[in-house]
């Protein structure tokens, strides 16, 4: 039975046996069935691959789900994967198989994320859901709330924040070794999809296709072209005709507003770019370049947010934008500014890197500037980086810093996973270091108030190679109640839509 399960589980985490291992000993759980955890997975194409292969390590994989049959059939031949049942419905897995499963891992498009944990909490489940937590605010807030009100291990998958550098670089910026932070920049070469609003190719819908194909088919007489066209229109039905056999288009969609499928427009990779679907290069992005800047630097609760682009249609996000956000002083910083720049070549002005030595910044990194120094990273998750004076001289690491490492259980997208093991195991959420109540979902509510401004900066010239604009109106924000205190002034309509989203018939939000 499984309440007897949990009972040896937790008898042997008190106990030291089992599955606390030395750092540095890549050698997964027992094999015992008394000793692993039951765990579910929706989404197991791409990054939800690897994850379903980072909890097989860890636990028993009881059921996987994914829109795609193809998907599913490919991950169901795999060695820990043969015994699982499939479907292509979370609720109907979820419900099933509420009996035998610890864990769910959600890997899914951004839209997707809270719809699909908040149903796991709300049986009990611990889950692990990717990053962005969620594709809106009041989302991100709504599951941390679930997973205190249920008392279950929650983990978001930013895989950066199980380095040791990350961790690191965080003690040692909480004790000072730069002084009070005055600023901080941070800078993506993402997006790497398709993300130009203004690319008149792109076809949303057979009727634009079949208009697009008759005026631009090649022939060397009208009824060549014309021929041309027929088959171009022909081709791409059987291509639609052939993607909608082994997708349920339906259920990919879930919790967003109907649209018809186009191959390739939106799934399996490219939702990222669009509003309904995804969160753009900074939601994508900004949950691994932002952790050490959130936890070193206090960045929770900002009182307003500007952005300037390369402009937008309301439909697909920007192909580059500038982000600023202000937050308050607190007890341990003054009023701090903080600034995003996404698109490859994007990036703060080169004379501030300058001034501390920097004559070529990487193309991706976070910059933290002090009173008394600055920290410079030159990767995605603060893993390389640099403590230096004005004028390009290094500041030696703090030996006086206490630091908490994930074990080690071969690499860092694994390390992220099994701390929620762990932390399930102990029955403390406080181990998994991403949980959604005291690190994720605050960050994650950060990082989307940024979005609120590059909706409301839809103005650009995307005819200059993505020349970004000027500054779009200021959202001005009360982080406590989720309100935006201007909304009535402002001229871009849809502002409070990114807050809180409406989901179709047949999901749960509140």
């Amino acid at each position: 039975m499984k309440t007897n399960r949990r009972k040896f589980i937790q008898a042997a985490t008190i106990a030291g046996v089992g599955y606390l291992v030395a750092e540095g000993n890549a050698q997964e759980e027992s094999n015992s069935p008394n000793e692993r955890l039951g765990v579910a997975c929706i989404g197991i194409g791409g990054k939800g691959g690897s994850d379903a292969d980072n909890a097989a390590a860890f636990g028993n994989i009881v059921a996987i789900c994914d829109v795609d049959k193809n998907r599913l059939e490919g991950k169901g031949k795999g060695e820990r994967f043969q015994k699982a049942k499939k479907y292509a419905d979370f609720r109907e897995m979820l419900e099933k198989h509420k009996s035998e499963i610890d864990i769910v891992t959600v890997s899914t498009p951004d839209h997707m994320h809270a719809a699909q944990t908040l149903m796991a909490m709300r049986l009990g489940k611990h889950v692990y859901t990717q990053k962005p937590l969620t594709r809106t605010i009041y989302e991100a807030r709504k599951l941390a709330a679930v997973a205190k009100e249920k008392n279950v291990c929650t983990q978001m998958g930013n895989q950066g924040t199980s380095l040791d550098g990350s961790r690191n670089a965080i003690a040692q910026l909480r004790a000072g070794i730069i002084g009070k932070p005055r600023a901080v920049h941070v800078w993506s070469n993402r997006p790497v999809w398709p993300q130009n609003p203004f690319d008149k190719t792109r076809n949303r819908t057979i009727e634009e296709y079949r208009a697009y194909a008759r005026a631009n088919a090649k022939g060397e007489s009208p009824e060549e072209k014309a021929d041309n066209a027929e088959k171009m229109i022909q081709q791409m039905e059987s291509t639609i005709e052939k993607s909608l056999a082994n997708l349920d288009w339906k259920l990919w969609l879930g919790t967003a507003k109907y649209r018809p499928f186009m191959p390739g427009l939106y799934h399996s990779f490219n939702w990222r770019g669009w509003w309904d679907f995804g969160s753009g290069a900074l939601g994508d992005m900004a949950c691994h370049h932002c952790t050490i800047p959130y936890a070193a630097c206090d960045l929770k609760d900002p009182t307003w947010v500007r952005a300037k682009t390369s402009g937008h249609d309301f439909n697909m996000f920007p192909s580059s934008s500038t982000i600023e956000f202000e937050f308050p002083a607190n007890e341990n910083r003054g009023k701090l500014p903080f600034f995003w720049y996404d698109r490859h070549g994007n990036q703060p002005p080169l004379e501030l890197f300058k001034e501390y030595g920097i004559e070529k910044p990487s193309s991706s990194g976070m910059f933290i500037i002090g009173e008394d120094g600055a920290w410079y990273s030159t990767g995605d998750y603060g893993q390389a980086a640099l403590y230096i004076r004005k004028g390009g001289e290094e500041i030696k690491e703090r030996k006086d810093v206490e630091v908490t490492y994930a074990e080690n259980k071969g690499d860092y997208d694994k390390n992220q996973m099994y701390e929620l093991f762990r932390a399930v195991k102990a029955g403390n959420y406080k181990i998994a270091n991403s949980n959604f109540i005291d690190r994720a979902g605050p960050l994650t509510e950060t990082i989307l108030l940024g979005n609120l401004a590059v909706w409301a900066a839809s103005q650009g010239d995307e005819t200059q190679a993505g020349k970004i604009g000027e500054w779009g109106e200021k959202i001005e924000w009360d982080a406590k109640n989720l309100v935006v205190t201007n909304l009535k002034d402002l001229k871009t309509p849809g502002v409070a839509g990114l807050i809180k989203p409406v989901y179709t018939e047949g999901y749960q939000l509140d």
